[in-house]
């Protein structure tokens, strides 16, 4: 108001609005750009690594977070009809077209409890039919009722889960329920979020290609010190990077950010500039720029006093346990798949450096359902591994969702596992231990149920008294309960 601002909640945005947007503050509402430039980090809607630079007429996408310069925005979209909104009611819809698995032991128990009752009735009938002596036939048909009692049925499910869920918990894997154990044996294809999941999700210096008669710790210092001096991501990651390698550095004078291009100053007496501000550069670093490009990496050209003296690579590093997870995924008889909202070069070079063959770049985070789906219409049986805002609707979409716990409230409400560390090899420990878990129900089961098919005859036949029938009854039970602690020896 009259050129004020005033501090109001979001909520009470409306369509038009006009808002501020200070460095490191979340964006409020969908909106366009009226004044101020910026880098704009998007990666939690759209994976995308490299912020993206906007200024006056750019669109913006309310939760992302503005990594640079004050923003003048005014809203387009306010409340439901956000971006991040209608992500929301695609992962409710997923969540709700998830056809729910009946447990195994219910379907059983509940045709084998009536069919037990009637075979005691049928053996009281035929012992007091052929023998005339009641307390015989009663002690038959008790004998029955209890050597087909279903404890160790109704114990196999919840028993095997609760040791199961329990050793994951303290491997840092949390299961939600056991219905999410069936779709781990069938699970054939699984799918990988690139940034955050394979790599770091946060930008880093990779290397420095400095010109034939440069001084590299010379190069880092100057540049570092100019970088410094700005908010922009990828400027962070250089002067994060050249700190580490030289130590402390001077102080910028007169810095200048030119919108679009790059940053210049000056540093120690230099003229110095870094960025996207020469366009014709000498062989070598012409050719270092190109290799950078070539490999999926930011490349940023910096020199001092009206020359180019070094190409710097920034990326989004990739974890060091990402191709070592990868090839235990392939151990279990799966077929990574790399999904992401970044550009393809950058994820076939991720790609290489991890060993996935296949890869799906270039996605807009509303079309990932849509690949999952396809997956699926090929007749794969889809995880999927994410952990972002972008990713909770493919997560609740797949058979099989696994969720990085250091990722959004929202990735974790739609995955069926939750892997509470960020490494991605917890992921094949957790399809590991789910299997493993599935397998020994089915052992329960599998035991309990022929062991009352077995029995039975035995008691209708009269050769069970109760007694006998009630400790060979408990036995089963304690089998069932100790076969399923073995599970806390899971590795």
């Amino acid at each position: 108001a009259g050129g004020r601002g005033t501090r109001l909640p979001v909520g009470s945005l409306a369509v038009g609005d006009r808002f501020v947007v200070r460095p490191g503050e979340k964006i409020a509402t969908d909106g366009t750009v009226l004044e101020g430039t910026s880098a704009v980090d998007a990666s939690m809607l759209t994976g995308e690594s490299v912020p993206v630079d906007v200024a006056p007429g750019d669109r913006v996408t309310g939760a992302t977070v503005n990594a640079g310069g004050r923003l003048v925005v005014e809203a387009d979209r306010v409340g439901g009809d956000t971006q991040l909104a209608r992500m929301a009611r695609l992962v409710e819809d997923a969540q709700n077209g998830k056809a729910e698995v009946q447990r195994l032991a219910d379907r059983i128990s509940a045709v084998f409890v009536p069919v037990v009752i009637l075979v005691a009735l049928g053996t009281f009938g035929v012992w007091l039919g052929v023998t005339g002596d009641t307390v015989a036939a009663f002690t038959a048909a008790v004998a029955v009722l209890i050597i087909a009692c279903p404890c160790a049925l109704g114990l196999a499910t919840p028993t095997a889960l609760m040791v199961g869920t329990g050793r994951g918990a303290q491997l840092g894997i949390l299961i939600k329920g056991p219905e999410v154990l069936e779709s781990t044996r069938r699970v054939d294809t699984v799918v990988l979020d690139k940034t955050g999941t394979v790599t770091t999700g946060r930008m880093t210096l990779q290397e420095v290609y400095a010109a034939p008669g440069e001084d590299e710790k010379q190069v880092l210092r100057l540049v570092g010190a100019l970088e410094h001096a700005s908010e922009h991501p990828v400027a962070r990651a250089v002067a994060e990077g050249a700190e580490e390698r030289v130590g402390t550095l001077p102080p910028a004078e007169h810095f200048e950010n030119v919108p679009g291009r790059g940053v210049r100053g000056r540093v120690d007496g230099h003229e110095v500039a870094a960025g996207r501000l020469w366009d014709d550069l000498p062989g070598e670093l012409a050719t270092a720029r190109f290799k950078a490009e070539q490999e999926g990496r930011t490349a940023v050209v910096a020199g001092w006093d009206g020359r180019p003296r070094a190409v710097l690579a920034v990326a989004d590093a990739v974890k060091e346990t990402s191709a070592e997870a990868v090839r235990e995924l392939r151990a279990l008889g799966l077929t990574p798949v790399l999904l992401t909202g970044d550009n393809r070069t950058v994820a076939e070079a991720v790609a290489r450096e991890v060993g996935i063959d296949e890869v799906v770049a270039e996605v807009l985070p509303e079309d990932k359902v849509d690949v999952i789906q396809k997956l699926r219409r090929e007749g794969r049986t889809v995880a999927m591994v994410g952990d972002g805002v972008n990713d909770a609707a493919a997560l609740a979409t797949a058979d099989l969702g696994l969720a990085m716990g250091t990722g959004t409230d929202a990735a974790i409400e739609a995955g069926d596992l939750t892997l509470v560390r960020g490494d991605l090899r917890v992921a094949a420990d957790a399809i590991r231990l789910s299997r493993r878990t599935l397998a020994t129900i089915k052992g329960n089961l599998v035991w309990a149920f022929g062991y009352n098919v077995a029995a039975l005859p035995l008691a209708a036949a009269g050769l069970l008294n109760p007694m006998i029938a009630g400790a060979a009854m408990a036995f089963s039970s304690v089998f069932v309960v100790t076969n399923s602690l073995r599970l806390r020896r899971f590795r």
